[in-house]
């Protein structure tokens, strides 16, 4: 086989492997049986383009394959019966164009795909594995690794899902008009935790996670083109003004560097752009949700060109909102370090203060980080150190913690 033919199925592969599977989930209706017939087309395309020339249309072709390979196994082992009846062979050998590869029908496949997998009966959990494995095709490994999960663990939180999928016959389909909000949170929600894992890793020896953060961002692209709504529009902005971030977040050796003291020259001007436009057309339809809010309020800061020049009472006021639309003790927490930033830290400490009172986000490290910062402002020493030393007992990242424990050695050492 000539390098230039295996160049050209690797490249198919990287392109249009998950729309492929999409389409054959929807022609053979089972996760595994459509996953094993998508290699096995690859396969065949490896064996027949070197003699028969690529396709002019590899998808298509593959899809064909696929699901001729497919059937043809399951009359093998004699699971459909009614496959046997004479001519069945040559009918789903035929390339029928029409019936799978108009470019409308497998981009709703797709669109069917990513809501299957974040459908509501499965587990967040579930939902996520799912979501990343069958739409962004990372591997079983790659996905524990991700999560601090072990391969069989999640292996297997996979096949559940799976199953259930197949035996409470969830339709793979786009949710109807009237139950679209609803379901469409749950896509964003996956979506949205895949980013952040990438963003602030919750464990491990790096901030980040490039690898999830960009898969999360190529979702959030993918979303936006099958399902132009406001909110997808809004989350894809928050996501780029967030990773606009990322070469100013960490130093060349690998430790934090706060906001306030980031490079800004370093932030990436063409996805601040993008992410400013986003949020300001989410905001303009006046349909916007959560993630729009934070998208305005990480525009604030992206729009600031120095730190002291940020707009504190803005992003308040951004937090209110943000709190009637979407009530949590941590929205009450990052408003809380707003006004610390506009009223000074004693106001901020109160606030953070009452949810503690209220016995939420004991176990959130960055909630005591952030009282431990607030105290230390404040010249409240031991109250500070007491806050330190329960983030870092609670931190499970290896940068952070490092950040975490060089405060309290400057508290220590007076």
């Amino acid at each position: 086989m000539s390098d230039s033919i295996q160049e050209t199925v690797n490249a198919v592969y990287v392109a249009d492997s998950r729309r492929v599977l999409a389409t054959l989930i929807r022609l053979l209706g089972d996760f595994d049986v459509a996953e094993e017939a998508m290699h096995d087309a690859f396969r065949a395309a490896l064996e027949q383009w070197p003699r028969d020339g690529v396709p002019s249309n590899p998808r298509a072709w593959l899809v064909s394959a696929g699901r001729f390979k497919a059937i043809d196994g399951l009359r093998r082992r004699a699971r459909f019966e009614s496959l046997d009846t004479p001519g069945v062979s040559a009918d789903v050998a035929v390339h029928d164009t029409g019936a799978w590869a108009d470019d409308e029908s497998v981009e709703d496949d797709r669109l069917r795909l990513i809501f299957t997998c974040c459908h509501p009966a499965l587990s967040p959990d579930a939902q996520v594995a799912l979501t990343l494995r069958e739409v962004c095709g990372l591997t079983t490994e790659e996905i524990a690794q991700a999560f601090l999960t072990p391969p069989a663990t999640l292996a297997q939180r996979i096949v559940r899902a799976k199953a259930k999928i197949r035996d409470a016959r969830i339709p793979y389909q786009v949710p109807a008009p009237a139950d679209l909000p609803d379901r469409l949170d749950a896509v964003l929600r996956v979506i949205y935790l895949v980013f952040n894992e990438g963003y602030s890793a919750s464990f491990g020896a790096s901030l980040t996670r490039h690898d999830l953060s960009a898969e999360a961002i190529r979702l959030g692209r993918l979303l936006l083109d099958l399902l132009p709504e406001p909110e997808v529009r809004g989350l894809l902005g928050l996501m780029l003004l967030h990773e606009s971030r990322r070469r100013a977040r960490t130093s060349p050796d690998g430790e934090v560097i706060l906001l306030d003291d980031q490079d800004r020259s370093l932030w990436n001007r063409e996805q601040i752009a993008e992410g400013l436009r986003l949020v300001e057309q989410a905001l303009g339809s006046r349909r916007f949700g959560p993630y729009t809010i934070q998208g305005a309020i990480a525009a604030v800061h992206a729009e600031a060109p120095e730190a002291g020049a940020t707009d504190w009472r803005q992003i308040v006021g951004l937090y209110d909102v943000l709190l009637r639309a979407d009530p949590s003790p941590v929205i009450e927490l990052n408003r809380a370090v707003a006004v610390a930033m506009r009223d000074g830290p004693a106001a901020g400490l109160t606030a953070v203060d009452a949810i503690f009172a209220r016995g939420e986000l004991q176990e959130y490290r960055q909630a005591h980080a952030a009282r431990a910062e607030l105290c230390r402002r404040l010249g409240r020493v031991d109250d500070a150190r007491r806050s330190y030393e329960r983030a870092v007992a609670l931190s499970r990242q290896d940068p952070e913690r490092r950040l975490l424990e060089r405060r309290l050695r400057e508290l220590r050492s007076g």
